[in-house]
């Protein structure tokens, strides 16, 4: 067993206790990448009414966005869109932005975080909602950007025929956009 921290309140916590907690983080943080993939295939066998599962979906999204000369960055975004799916039902792009959040630019974290309301350009008109609710972004620098990825890779990514490459194609992707984060309070505490 590591050895722990012996304090029983934060304000009583020491340098020498922080050193410790801080040493497990850096391990524990490395294992990110696969925690990652494991709660994405969560996503595998829940069709929730869709021609293809929502891992499928996932992984035809990231696809698409690869074949179609994206970068690693945004590739693993359209991968990991949809991974709120399981936790957050009713605000899946929150939670997909705030595992990005750390690890993404400005404008691909604005494109997962509003996905959601732009791809519902192609359907909310069937369940009684303004399909054009995402003119509310319309002056927004990333409206543009996030309007694309919805068309060109999570809007027609639901075809059981389409070429959906293996979560083995991403991880090195994935491993290597998680490795260090680039926007965190901690992120001055980690140049040890």
């Amino acid at each position: 067993m590591n050895a722990r921290a012996t304090f029983i309140r934060m304000q009583d916590s020491t340098q020498q206790d922080w050193q410790l907690i801080g040493a497990e983080f850096m391990q524990f943080s490395k294992g990110l990448p696969a925690r990652i993939i494991q709660h994405l295939r969560l996503l595998e066998g829940d069709y929730g009414g869709f021609p293809i599962d929502r891992y499928t979906h996932s992984l035809q999204t990231a696809t698409r966005a690869l074949r179609d000369g994206r970068d690693e960055e945004y590739a693993v975004c359209a991968l990991l869109h949809d991974i709120g799916d399981t936790l957050g039902s009713f605000n899946h792009p929150d939670i997909a932005a705030a595992i990005l959040k750390p690890f993404v630019s400005d404008e691909n974290l604005w494109m997962v975080q509003h996905h959601g309301i732009f791809q519902g350009y192609y359907f909310f008109h069937h369940l009684g909602l303004d399909r054009n609710m995402r003119e509310q972004f319309r002056q927004h620098p990333h409206f543009e950007r996030t309007a694309e990825f919805c068309e060109l890779y999570d809007n027609p990514a639901f075809d059981p025929k389409a070429e959906t490459l293996p979560i083995t194609e991403f991880e090195p992707m994935l491993r290597k956009l998680f490795a260090s984060p680039r926007n965190s309070i901690y992120k001055a505490a980690l140049k040890d």
